[in-house]
C-alpha cells in the first residue's frame, strides 16, 4: 500500500536521510556523498548523509531496517555490510537480502595492496614469502571486521600459512595514516591514489579481474599467483516494505546522477567504476556476492566472530 505522500504524487516532500554505515571520508562515504549531492536535482529535495559507523556497519544497517518504509530513510550499503559480514559472521542483526529492497549499485572499484615506500617488499610474492621465515606476524590494516580489506588479508594469510594479524580501525583514514607512519605493514584499499602518486606508498598488486586503470602498471592478484578477485562496491537500499514506486523513483534519480559527466569524472578520479542500472540487477549482484563469499569461507574455514 502506498503512503499518503506518494499517493498524492509529491514524494519526496522533505529531505531524505541517507545512513552511511561507515566513517566519513572512506571508500563508502565518498561515493555516497558525490552521488547523493547530484540526486538533489531530480528529486527536488536534499539527501542528508548521516554516518553511523561501528560494528562493521551493523549498527547503521539495523537502524535502517527498523526505520519507517516511507522513502525518507535510505541505507548506503557496501560489500561488507551486504556481502562479507552476512556471509561470514555468526550473528547479524538483519538479513541483507530480505530486510531491504535494493535500489541501485552506484559504483565498484578494485583495491590495491600497498606498503610504505620504505618497505622491503617490492612484489606481493616478497611479502608472502617473508611469512615463511620471520618470527613475528605481519600486521595489516582493515577499516573494520568483515571489510573487503580484511578478507584479502585472511586470504593471503591462508595462502601463505604464515602469521598475520589484522588491525581494525574505524574507517579508512586512520588506517592509511598508520601505514604512512609505518605502524602496520600493509593495507588493502582504494583510497590511496594520492599517496601512491605522491611517492609515499607503493602498490604490490590490485584485486580486480583486470588491471586497474588507476594503477595500470601493477599486476592483479591472478597475475601474482592468487586465483581470486575482490571489489569494493556500494549502493542504495531501503527498508523492505518501501513501496516499489518509491524504489523506482529513487533509482531513476540515482541513474540520472550517475550519467552526469561531472559525477562520472569525480568518481573515476577517485578510482571508481560507474555501475548504475535497475534494482533487480543490484539484488542479483548482492545474492551472487554473498553466495560466493560464503563458499570461500566454507572452503577456507574462515569465519568472523
Amino acid at each position: 500500500m502506498l503512503s499518503p505522500a506518494w499517493a498524492q504524487g509529491d514524494y519526496p516532500n522533505r529531505p531524505i536521510k541517507v545512513v552511511v554505515p561507515a566513517a566519513a571520508g572512506g571508500v563508502t562515504d565518498t561515493p555516497a556523498r558525490i552521488v547523493a549531492e547530484r540526486m538533489r536535482e531530480p528529486l527536488k529535495q536534499p539527501l542528508v548523509i548521516e554516518n553511523q559507523g561501528g560494528a562493521g556497519g551493523l549498527i547503521g544497517g539495523e537502524a535502517v531496517k527498523r526505520a519507517a518504509p516511507d522513502g525518507y530513510t535510505l541505507l548506503y550499503v557496501n560489500a561488507a555490510t551486504h556481502g562479507l559480514i552476512p556471509a561470514l559472521k555468526k550473528s547479524v542483526p538483519y538479513d541483507a537480502q530480505t530486510d531491504f529492497k535494493p535500489i541501485v549499485m552506484t559504483v565498484r572499484a578494485p583495491m590495491a595492496i600497498v606498503v610504505h615506500r620504505d618497505s622491503p617488499f617490492k612484489m606481493l610474492k616478497d611479502l608472502v614469502e617473508s611469512l615463511e621465515t620471520q618470527d613475528k606476524p605481519l600486521n595489516y590494516g582493515s577499516p573494520g571486521p568483515g571489510n573487503t580489506s580484511h578478507l584479502v588479508g585472511l586470504m593471503l594469510a591462508d595462502a601463505s600459512k604464515g602469521k598475520m594479524q589484522a588491525v581494525h580501525y574505524r574507517g579508512e583514514a586512520p588506517m592509511i595514516q598508520d601505514l604512512l607512519a609505518r605502524n602496520i605493514d600493509f593495507i588493502t584499499s582504494n583510497m590511496i591514489r594520492s599517496h601512491v602518486e605522491g611517492g609515499q606508498l607503493r602498490v604490490l598488486a590490485t584485486t580486480g579481474d583486470k588491471r586497474w586503470f588507476a594503477f595500470p602498471e601493477a599486476p592483479t592478484l591472478k597475475e601474482s599467483g592468487f586465483n581470486a578477485e575482490y571489489y569494493a562496491w556500494s549502493g542504495f537500499v531501503a527498508p523492505a516494505a518501501t513501496p516499489d514506486a518509491i524504489i523506482k523513483h529513487v533509482n531513476a534519480a540515482a541513474n540520472q546522477a550517475l550519467a552526469r559527466e561531472d559525477v562520472r569524472k569525480t568518481l573515476m578520479e577517485n578510482g571508481f567504476e560507474i555501475i548504475g542500472g535497475r534494482p533487480e540487477v543490484f539484488a542479483k549482484a548482492i545474492k551472487k556476492y554473498i553466495d560466493s563469499v560464503r563458499a570461500i569461507g566454507r572452503a577456507n574455514q574462515i569465519q568472523i566472530d
